[in-house]
């Protein structure tokens, strides 16, 4: 939907329950791998398996690295699963403006009128410029925000499964504890990218009836190319 980064504000919102949650897996992952160890010494185990920390910590790098490689688009990719015109800001008028009931489509038509979007492109184009004008709107922002964080957890979730999945195979005993882990880790992941796909679906929903009963003008001239963190072109 967008392709320049979102505002600030929003990610330093975010950046704090983003490392908690690499956190609280890292914890996980600790905790599986003393499965063994407490199962046949108890606490005392668990402090002497302290040494199954050092591929965690790797682990945890290699997640930490990894993440400044993940592009929004490449993060849009994995929660949509699409691989050209991933973000819904490129379905906007064609799927989302006619099946939501809150969307006055006639609205929109008056004021776009012949420049009423035809392609994906020129639909994620409008959208973000909509986006733009509707920004500040409380409901929008806060739509903004839990879309971008439920989408970069998504992104650190597919991530855990290649950095901490291959770190629990040398750590976990027996292979069922493994095959536990390794269920929850996926499960992470699809839980994440449903709720970014939701929050994703409904910050393009929600700019559209806002704009829809926005008094009706002439709209700007297009041109302007789009960011890419919101759901125009990398964020949904």
């Amino acid at each position: 939907m967008t392709g320049d980064a979102p505002p600030k504000s929003l990610k330093d919102q975010n950046r704090g329950p983003l490392w908690a949650t690499i956190a609280v897996n890292l914890v996980v992952l600790y905790g599986f791998s003393q499965y063994e160890a407490v199962s046949t010494s108890g606490l005392k185990g668990m402090l002497a398996g302290a040494t199954s920390l050092v591929p965690m910590a790797l682990a945890l790098i290699a997640t930490t690295l990894a993440n400044g490689f993940l592009s929004a688009e490449t993060k849009a990719r994995l929660v949509f699963l699409r691989w050209r015109h991933a973000l819904p800001g490129h379905r906007a008028f064609s799927k989302f403006a006619v099946t939501d009931p809150r969307i006055d489509v006639e609205a929109l038509r008056k004021l776009l009128g012949k420049d009423w979007p035809t392609t994906p492109d020129a639909e994620n184009r409008i959208w973000y410029r909509f986006f733009k004008e509707t920004e500040n709107d409380p409901v929008i922002l806060w739509a903004h925000r839990e879309f971008l964080f439920t989408r970069d957890y998504a992104g650190f979730a597919a991530l855990f499964l290649v950095t901490f999945g291959p770190a629990a195979a040398f750590t976990m005993r027996p292979l069922s504890v493994f095959a536990i882990y390794l269920a929850c880790l996926v499960l992470q992941f699809l839980v994440a990218r449903h709720v970014a796909v939701t929050y994703g679906n409904r910050l393009v929903c929600t700019v559209l009836a806002r704009r829809g009963v926005a008094p009706v003008r002439k709209a700007p001239a297009q041109g302007k190319r789009t960011p890419k963190d919101t759901p125009s072109r990398s964020s949904a």
